[in-house]
């Protein structure tokens, strides 16, 4: 048991440690492939306006959580413009006070920026009407995967969605040493949430992107 433990610390520090030598840029968010951010934009933007709006089973657009949000690429060029308000969370605080500027006349309507590993996240219940996670579940155990789900699933409001975005490898767990992460496979992924006793309502693959990276799959989770 004591190995685990210290790995799982190691695996979250050594995560800190990388992002803080990140430049907080679009490329450093992405990795180097900042020429991705419109297509990765545009797909979002079309997943989530199939949830958005009045009526049965419609999402509100009242308040909105960027998991691991950086400087806040998610925030200004999706989720600002769709909701009242959006929360930040980063394990950055560099990130989050560049979030600041980044985000311009529109950070007035960001509600918190909180300074956190998702792993120690409890969010508000009843706050969310959609907890956006993308590119960071690579830096949670399946244990802390789970229960934060579990978190964000009581941070809903009626109708509310939780979606992860991210990328998926084509068999097992890959773990990659330079960033601290792994990368699941689609079958390990749907059974984390299934633990987590979350559905998926809706899924789709990320079209349009380079070849060299890992397929990037959408779930829309209640």
């Amino acid at each position: 048991m004591m190995d685990i433990a210290e790995n799982e610390t190691r695996f979250y520090s050594n995560a800190e440690h990388y992002w803080k030598e990140v430049p907080p840029t679009v490329d450093g968010m992405l990795g180097g492939y900042g020429s991705i951010s419109n297509i990765d934009i545009n797909g979002s933007k079309a997943f989530l306006n199939k949830f958005l709006g009045e009526g049965e089973g419609k999402t509100g657009k009242t308040c909105a959580l960027d998991c691991g949000a950086g400087i806040g690429r998610i925030s200004k060029r999706l989720l600002l413009p769709l909701f009242s308000t959006v929360d930040l969370v980063d394990v950055t605080q560099e990130f989050l006070d560049k979030a600041k500027s980044y985000l311009g006349e529109d950070s007035k309507r960001v509600g918190h920026y909180f300074c956190k590993g998702l792993q120690d996240l409890e969010p508000e219940s009843n706050r969310y009407d959609v907890i956006w996670i993308q590119w960071v579940i690579g830096h949670l155990t399946d244990e802390h995967l789970v229960s934060f789900l579990q978190r964000c699933q009581r941070a809903l409001r009626p109708s509310g969605l939780v979606v992860i975005k991210d990328n998926v490898s084509y068999e097992g767990v890959v773990p990659d040493e330079v960033d601290s992460s792994v990368c699941r496979d689609l079958d390990i992924l749907h059974s984390l949430v299934q633990r987590a006793g979350l559905s998926i309502v809706h899924q789709e693959m990320q079209g349009d992107f380079p070849k060299e990276i890992f397929q990037v799959h959408t779930l829309a989770l209640r």
